[in-house]
């Protein structure tokens, strides 16, 4: 134990020597006996003396560096209490506690030696600063030069002490004669900076030595460790290490560490936190994101059935037609076909009579005739007859083979779709586990690897996502393509229709054609019959010049259920003064003709034709269109019939 207390500080105002020796005995009999607890497990330790601390548990080497250093240190602040408790842990860690510690327990010796030896409160230069002087120089054009500082970096490593760099000293005479020798900045460096002074030391080059012999000096080199002496010295080697180092105590830069620790650990914690919010953010969008895909493709799958429903009922509708029209072209066929043969009865009936006179053979031949005229005529009926047959079969041979077509073409598309959503929501989820997985184990080799297989997953599903765009692209090309075929039969069928009389249940409509009868109404109100119509129609040709005005735009945009809706305004200026001079049904003939070119015609504002439903009011169908044909050559034909 006097080991030990030779170290101490000699006592303060809580004791002399002798009760801190005394004190220090019965704190290690206490330890022995197990009345402080120091061992937590078999590779931790800690001091039972400084419970308010937060570092509470050590390794060997730690606690024995610490209670070594506080046993020894000679700061106010440390009662003799303290440091007797503190000398009688060391006794205890080496004694006892070593014997029982395995060689992976604990660092080597002289690691630990090196900081027992030196007191906590030590100045020392930081970072470790070695000292050299009376280097080798010699004299060269009237300045001193010696060797670099890498030789001396070079034998130094050889001998174990492992310098990171040493910097000879000039001043302007040149070579100052003295070097710095640089180490680690850790407790390593440390280490090798006290073997270093120690190796100097034994071989009596030491700074004590140098101090000795400074006056009759050898060609010997002398070595130490930079302390607080050196530092504030005023020759070269102190103004250099003012230039690069400071002082700092051992207890220091060992506090500093800690606070370097813990601040470490403080910013790991709230990275973690931050890392683990960031991973819940993104696991909830993960489930948003595949929650509303589900949504989407519910809903899809609803349209698609109500659109199969409304598709089977329009083919179960066209087939019905088609079979009515056929039965009503046999019906007519077997009709002629029975009229033909009664002619031809009747014929041969003119044939066998034998006319007694001139006048009934003449008779009898002007009814051959007719009935021949007749015949040819009824043949012409059943060609044109059979040619309509023909015509009309093709007609729904065409629309059946179209319809086929486009069920085909509705069929891929829906297919497409559903290729595309699924590949969508594959690469929605590929990308929501690639963010995760990226997340979770940044050095997992395993999970990196993951990480890759996902990523090319991912790759693939995109580029299969740009095939399925492509010929989704085409098919819409293409049914473009038919609907503009159907546009340009429209167009046809319009043509075909429009010497209809306005009577009919189907025909054409000019849309956007100002209505003059409310004109004339209007007129006949204020003026009598003969100027009426004057008047009504100038009144209606300069209406029909401001529907033709690109400049008049009397509409305004209102909501309705959520949606915008474009209507007339009724406030503006021109339309509220028809309305008031001229009555409601001048303003809603005008409003109609308006109505009309929005809908049909808003770029151009003159007047189109359309295929109109007079009966019902409103745009008709190309089956509409077609059926009404259909009647008329069937009227047509029965009257050249009869």
């Amino acid at each position: 134990m006097d080991d030990y207390m030779d170290h101490s500080s000699g006592g303060d105002s809580d004791g002399n020597d002798s009760e801190v020796e005394e004190y220090a005995d019965k704190t290690y009999e206490e330890l022995t006996g197990g009345k402080h607890s120091v061992k937590l497990s078999d590779v931790t330790f800690t001091c039972p003396f400084c419970t308010n601390k937060k570092k509470r548990d050590y390794q060997y080497n730690d606690l024995l560096q610490h209670a070594t250093m506080v046993g020894k240190s000679d700061a106010k602040k440390r009662s003799a209490k303290d440091k007797a408790s503190h000398l009688a842990l060391v006794k205890y860690l080496e004694k006892d506690v070593m014997e029982n510690t395995g060689p992976s327990q604990a660092k080597d010796n002289v690691d630990v030696d090196h900081l027992a030896e030196h007191d906590g409160d030590e100045m020392f230069v930081w970072p470790w600063k070695g000292i050299v002087v009376n280097l080798p120089i010699e004299l060269k054009d009237g300045r001193y030069v010696g060797k670099s500082g890498s030789n001396l970096r070079d034998t130094l490593s050889t001998r174990g002490f492992n310098p990171t760099r040493v910097i000879p000293l000039w001043n302007f005479r040149g070579h100052s004669g003295s070097a710095l020798v640089e180490f680690k900045k850790d407790w390593v460096g440390f280490n090798n900076a006290m073997s270093f002074e120690k190796a100097y030391d034994a071989d009596h080059h030491g700074l004590r030595d140098w101090k000795i012999n400074k006056d009759d000096l050898k060609d010997e080199i002398y070595g130490w460790v930079a302390r607080s002496d050196d530092y504030n010295a005023t020759n070269v080697i102190g103004e250099h290490l003012r230039k690069i180092a400071d002082l700092r105590t051992i207890s220091d830069i060992m506090a500093e560490e800690d606070r370097k620790v813990d601040s470490l650990e403080s910013n790991l914690k709230n990275i973690n936190e931050v890392k683990k919010k960031q991973l819940e953010e993104m696991e909830n969008q993960y489930v948003e994101t595949e929650h509303s895909l589900k949504e989407c493709i519910a809903e899809k799958d609803v349209l698609v059935q109500k659109y199969n429903e409304e598709l089977k009922k329009i083919e179960s509708g066209a087939r019905e037609h088609i079979q009515k029209i056929i039965s009503d072209h046999l019906k007519t066929k077997q009709q002629v076909e029975d009229e033909k043969r009664k002619l031809e009865l009747q014929g041969q009936e003119l044939q066998k009579r034998e006319a007694n006179n001139e006048i009934e053979q003449k008779k009898l031949a002007e009814e051959i005739a007719q009935n021949a005229e007749r015949n040819s005529l009824l043949e012409k009926a059943s060609d044109e007859q059979q040619k309509a047959d023909e015509s009309v079969m093709n007609l729904a041979e065409d629309q059946k083979r179209e319809k086929e077509e486009l069920h085909k073409k509705i069929i891929m598309l829906e297919k497409q779709l559903d290729s595309k959503h699924a590949v969508e929501l594959e690469i929605e989820k590929l990308k929501g586990q690639l963010n995760v997985m990226k997340h979770i184990g940044e050095d997992d080799m395993e999970t990196l690897k993951k990480v890759d297989e996902i990523q090319k997953k991912l790759r693939e599903r995109e580029e299969e996502l740009d095939d399925l765009e492509s010929l989704n692209q085409t098919l819409v090309v293409q049914e473009r393509k038919s609907n503009d075929e159907l546009q340009e039969a429209r167009k046809e069928l319009i043509e075909g229709l429009k010497e209809l009389p306005k009577t009919a249940h189907v025909g054409v409509k000019r849309m956007g054609e100002l209505e003059n009868k409310p004109f004339i109404d209007a007129m006949k109100r204020k003026y009598d019959e003969s100027e009426a119509e004057d008047r009504a129609s100038e009144l209606c040709s300069l209406w029909e010049e401001f529907l033709r005005d690109p400049n008049w735009h009397p509409f305004k945009v209102i909501t309705v259920n959520g949606k915008s809706q474009r209507v007339i305004d009724e406030n503006e200026e021109k339309l509220k003064g028809l309305k008031r001079n001229y009555g409601g049904e001048v303003y809603k003939a005008v409003a109609t003709a308006l109505t009309e070119i929005n809908d049909y015609n808003p770029s151009g504002a003159y007047v189109t034709t359309e295929l109109w439903n007079f009966n019902e009011g409103r745009r008709s169908t190309l089956k509409e269109g077609v059926m009404t044909l259909l009647e008329m050559w069937d009227m047509h034909k029965r009257r050249r019939n009869m």
